[in-house]
C-alpha cells in the first residue's frame, strides 16, 4: 500500500509540474505586462453594511494591531504593476501621476453638476445637531440630494473651503471622492419634510421642527446680507455600505483580495495626507458603494470628509498637536510627566498668523518624516520607500500655477490668507520632494527611444543634488528560469541616456548606478526590464 501510495504521489507532482510549465508558471513577465487595469470590478453579492465607530477605531489601531518592527516588517505593496505602479481599480484611477491635467480639469475634481439647485427651496429630509459637523440632508429643487455641513462661527469659511480644495487634490491624485460644492443660502430656503428624522442631545430621534433648524444655524457664522456658506456634498451613487478599514479585507465583497495596509495607494496616501494635513485618514472617513444591481454590481471605495486638513479641523482651527503627534502616544506624555512639564514638545511654540479663514498650517516646522495623522493609520506605518516615491512623484507634477488654481477654488474672500495658503503648500510640497527624493535613486520616465533608452533624474533636475554620471550593464534575462547571462562589459555615460546593447534576446535587464552622488541612496542599484520585440519597458526594481 505504501508503494502505491509513493507512486500516487510522485504522478501528482509530476502533473504539477507540468501544469505549472505549460501555463507559464515559471515566467516572470507575460506578453501582457505593464498591466494598467486591475480586475477588481467582476459582478459580485451585494455586502453587508456596516457601522462606523470612532472610538474602537482609535483603539484598535493604537493597542490592537501589530505595529511594524523587526517580527513584522512590512511586505512590498502587492497590488502593483511590474513597472511599480498602481493599476486603476475600484480603488484608484491614474491622473496626474501619468498624463497632464489642465487647469479646468483640475478645477472641477470629480464634481459633475453645478452644484445644488437653489433656485428656489430646498426640503430637509434629515439632520443631525449633534457630532463634529452638525448640518442637514437636503434635497434641492431638480430633485438631486445633497449633505451640508457649515463653518464654525467664528471662522468663517475655514472648513467649507478647505474641504472643497483638499476634495480636488486628492481626485487628482486618483481617489475616488464626493462631488462637493460651496453653496451660498439663505436661512428661508430651508423648508423641512414631514418625514425629517433630527438626532437629539440625548441620542434620541425625532421628528424635526422649525425650532432645531434655528438651533443647529445659531453655531454657524453669517455672511453679509445673511446669507450662509455651505458645504454640499452630492449623495455618493450606489447602495452605501459604510466604511472601509485600513487593514485586512472584506470578506464578503468577491472583489477584495489585496489586504489593505499592503496596498500602495493607501500606504502612499501618507505623503499626500502629510502635505495637506490631512491628519484625519480614518476608516470612518471613507465609504463603500455598491454600484449597479444587486448580484451584478461591485463595490467602488471612496474617500470623504476632507474637513480636518490644511488648517482646519472641521468645527475649529487644528489643534496644535495636529501633524505633529497622535491623540494617544505615550513617549511624549511620559517624558512631559517625568520631567513635571520642564521637557515641553516644541511644536507648542510654533507661529502661526492669524487668518481665520485658514487656521493653523505653516511650513517652517512641518518635515515630512515625521508628521502623523490623529491616530496610527496600520497601512500609513508600513509605507515603504518604494510606496513613498510612488506617491512623491505624484506630488512633484503640481505646479505652482496648478496649487494656487485648487486653492481658488475654495472661493476665499480674504486674498492674504489665499496668498498665504498657496504659498505654505508650495513649500510644503518641495519639502515633500526633496525629503522623500532622497531615500531613493529617483530616476524614472525610462522610454526606449531608438537604441537608447533614456530616463529622468527628478533629483539633478530639481536641485536635491548632483552626480558625474552612471555606470551601468546589460543582461540578458531568461524570462522562465529568471537567470542573467552578462551581455557586455558594464559602462558609464554622462547624461541620462544609455545605449541598448544590440545582444540576441527577447528581454535584456539594464542594472544603473549613479557615480559620484553625494546622497548616499542614490548609489543604490536600479534594474530596468525591457522586451526587445515591441521596445516596452516591462519592469522596474528599484530595491
Amino acid at each position: 500500500m505504501s508503494s502505491i501510495i509513493k507512486t500516487a504521489k510522485k504522478i501528482f507532482l509530476i502533473l504539477l509540474i507540468v501544469l505549472f510549465s505549460a501555463s507559464g508558471f515559471a515566467e516572470r513577465f507575460y506578453t501582457d505586462d505593464p498591466l494598467w487595469k486591475d480586475n477588481d470590478q467582476k459582478p459580485a453579492p451585494l455586502p453587508k453594511r456596516r457601522e462606523a465607530s470612532a472610538t474602537y477605531e482609535l483603539l484598535q489601531s493604537t493597542f490592537i494591531i501589530p505595529k511594524k518592527n523587526k517580527k513584522n516588517p512590512p511586505k512590498r505593496a502587492v497590488n502593483i504593476n511590474t513597472l511599480g505602479e498602481v493599476p486603476d481599480s475600484s480603488w484608484f484611477t491614474n491622473r496626474i501621476g501619468i498624463r497632464q491635467m489642465t487647469l479646468d480639469e483640475l478645477s472641477r475634481g470629480a464634481n459633475r453638476l453645478n452644484g445644488p439647485d437653489l433656485s428656489g427651496t430646498c426640503t430637509i429630509i434629515q439632520a443631525k445637531s449633534q457630532g463634529v459637523s452638525p448640518g442637514f440632508t437636503i434635497q434641492d429643487t431638480s430633485g438631486e440630494i445633497y449633505f451640508l455641513k457649515f463653518d464654525p462661527r467664528k471662522n468663517n469659511q475655514l472648513a467649507t473651503s478647505a474641504e472643497v480644495v483638499v476634495t480636488k487634490f486628492f481626485h487628482a491624485f486618483g481617489y475616488n471622492v464626493p462631488e462637493n460644492y460651496i453653496a451660498i443660502l439663505r436661512p428661508e430656503q430651508l423648508k423641512i419634510s414631514p418625514a425629517a428624522i433630527i438626532t437629539d442631545e440625548n441620542g434620541q430621534k425625532r421628528k424635526m421642527k422649525d425650532a432645531d433648524i434655528k438651533v443647529i444655524l445659531r453655531k454657524v457664522p453669517y455672511k453679509p446680507g445673511g446669507t450662509l456658506q455651505a458645504i454640499a456634498s452630492r449623495l455618493i451613487p450606489g447602495e452605501l455600505l459604510g466604511p472601509f478599514e485600513y487593514i485586512g479585507t472584506q470578506s464578503d465583497d468577491a472583489n477584495d483580495v489585496f489586504p489593505h495596509e499592503e496596498r500602495r495607494e493607501l500606504r502612499g496616501m501618507r505623503v499626500f495626507a502629510a502635505w495637506l494635513n490631512h491628519d484625519e485618514p480614518t476608516g470612518i472617513n471613507s465609504m463603500d458603494a455598491y454600484q449597479g444591481t444587486e448580484g451584478n454590481g461591485y463595490v467602488k471605495h471612496y474617500l470623504i470628509d476632507f474637513g480636518s486638513a490644511l488648517g482646519s479641523a472641521s468645527i475649529r482651527p487644528q489643534d496644535r498637536q495636529s501633524g505633529n503627534e497622535y491623540v494617544i502616544e505615550w513617549g511624549p506624555i511620559f517624558k512631559s510627566a517625568l520631567s513635571f512639564g520642564l521637557l515641553d514638545r516644541p511644536w507648542r511654540s510654533v507661529n502661526y498668523p492669524e487668518y481665520p479663514s485658514v487656521g493653523r498650517f505653516e511650513s517652517k516646522y512641518f518635515q515630512p518624516a515625521d508628521w502623523k495623522p490623529k491616530y496610527p493609520n496600520p497601512a500609513f506605518d508600513r509605507m515603504l520607500r518604494e510606496d513613498a516615491f510612488w506617491a512623491t512623484r505624484i506630488v512633484m507634477r503640481f505646479t505652482d500655477e496648478m496649487i494656487r488654481t485648487l486653492v481658488k477654488t475654495g472661493q476665499c474672500e480674504d486674498p492674504g490668507a489665499e496668498d498665504y495658503l498657496v504659498q505654505i503648500l508650495i513649500e510644503r510640497r518641495d519639502k515633500v520632494i526633496s525629503y522623500y527624493f532622497s531615500l531613493l535613486p529617483p530616476l524614472d520616465e525610462f522610454q526606449w527611444t531608438g537604441n537608447n533608452l533614456q530616463f529622468k533624474n527628478y533629483g539633478v533636475e530639481r536641485g536635491i543634488g548632483k552626480i558625474d554620471g552612471y555606470r551601468h550593464q546589460w543582461f540578458r534575462f531568461n524570462n522562465n528560469s529568471e537567470t542573467l547571462e552578462p551581455a557586455g562589459e558594464a559602462a558609464t555615460v554622462s547624461n541620462a541616456s544609455i545605449p541598448v546593447t544590440p545582444a540576441d534576446s527577447e528581454y535584456l535587464m539594464v542594472r544603473i548606478q549613479a557615480i559620484g552622488a553625494l546622497i548616499p541612496s542614490w548609489n543604490r542599484k536600479i534594474d530596468v526590464y525591457l522586451r526587445r520585440s515591441n521596445q516596452t519597458i516591462v519592469g522596474i526594481e528599484r530595491e
